[in-house]
């Protein structure tokens, strides 16, 4: 039988579900494009600059930022995964040092970012408030809180 998740573990009928974060969804994604983007451009700065540094650095270089990317997504979530996020877009506009096109990327991708992170803890703020509302309506209206109304059969 496969493992239970704690969250499958610490469930329990009738709790509500936990709302994921919009701001950590935004940026996952943003962490993520910019992987596959960090990727690609290993393999350009490989093939144009291959007799100017050596093959296994650049290689090694460019796939470990990838992966690091991509690592970053699971702390996200953590007081210093957004400040990791930000050193993350100002290693990829440096990049331009080695391939001139990677400083407007990664400048496209630092706003993406920046957009990402205000729009997501704006909606996640209005989502709290969203849920606030909804528990108080919920205490002052007990009798309608269960649900829509079941029709009655004749």
């Amino acid at each position: 039988m496969a493992r239970l998740t704690k969250a499958q573990r610490e469930w329990r009928p009738g709790m509500p579900k936990k709302r994921r974060s919009t701001k950590v969804m935004f940026a996952s994604t943003v962490l993520l494009l910019e992987a596959f983007v960090m990727f690609f451009a290993t393999l350009v700065v490989f093939g144009l600059r291959r007799g100017e540094f050596s093959p296994a650095l650049i290689l090694g270089v460019g796939i470990a930022l990838s992966v690091v990317m991509v690592a970053a997504c699971a702390v996200l979530n953590k007081p210093w995964g957004i400040g990791l996020g930000w050193i993350l877009q100002l290693v990829l506009v440096l990049t331009g040092i080695f391939e001139p096109a990677m400083f407007l990327v990664g400048a496209l991708f630092a706003v993406a970012w920046w957009y990402g992170i205000r729009t997501g803890i704006r909606l996640d703020r209005e989502a709290a408030q969203r849920a606030r509302e909804q528990a108080e309506w919920e205490a002052a209206h007990p009798d309608q809180a269960s649900g829509p109304a079941q029709p009655q059969s004749p």
